[in-house]
């Protein structure tokens, strides 16, 4: 699988200054397009990555990549 094939969701909280460096990563990286997710008004998402935040997830491999991360974890996540 290549990384246009890779569907990514960022998942954050709000104000978080961790989760603003993980974009700048993602940039960095030239990560394939992906969507931010608050988990803040999501009940499961709150439990599930509450104190993991930020956290890339791989929608379809069902995979996650957690912080800290820098641009050579994330070439190797995308590419794994």
């Amino acid at each position: 699988m290549n990384q246009g094939d890779c569907k990514l969701r960022l998942y954050v909280s709000e104000e978080c200054e961790l989760c603003d460096r993980a974009v700048a990563v993602l940039a960095a990286a030239r990560a394939p397009d992906f969507e931010c997710v608050c988990i803040e008004d999501d009940t499961e998402l709150s439990a599930r990555y509450g104190v993991r935040v930020p956290v890339l997830h791989d929608v379809s491999r069902d995979r996650d990549l957690g912080w800290p991360f820098d641009v050579g974890d994330v070439l190797r996540f995308l590419s794994a």
